[in-house]
């Protein structure tokens, strides 16, 4: 099983200066309309081919648009011996600052 972290902790750890892995699996067009600056785009579609990318040895942080896709992507990365946690509530709850574009 893999941990959740609410997204106002992931604000306040990132306000903190701490350097965190945030995964947003969102598709290209949600992560357009607004992510979190801080985080890398890696799409569900293509997870299955692109996951090998992730650094193994460090936490990750998993983000979409309500915490559903990124909750997948948790047990699916926890069951390769991934460090992975849930952003619950994903972008929908998240207030802090958002980028837009690519």
């Amino acid at each position: 099983m893999y941990s959740e972290i609410t997204p106002a902790e992931v604000e306040e750890r990132l306000k903190s200066g701490e350097k965190l892995h945030l995964i947003d699996v969102r598709e290209d067009d949600e992560w357009e309309s607004g992510h979190i600056q801080e985080a890398v785009s890696l799409p569900l579609s293509v997870f299955g081919e692109r996951f090998g990318e992730l650094p193994k040895d460090e936490s990750l942080i998993m983000v979409c648009r309500s915490g559903g896709r990124s909750g997948k992507a948790c047990d699916f990365l926890h069951a390769q011996g991934y460090k992975v946690t849930n952003m619950t509530g994903g972008m929908l709850a998240w207030d802090g600052e958002v980028a837009y574009g690519k």
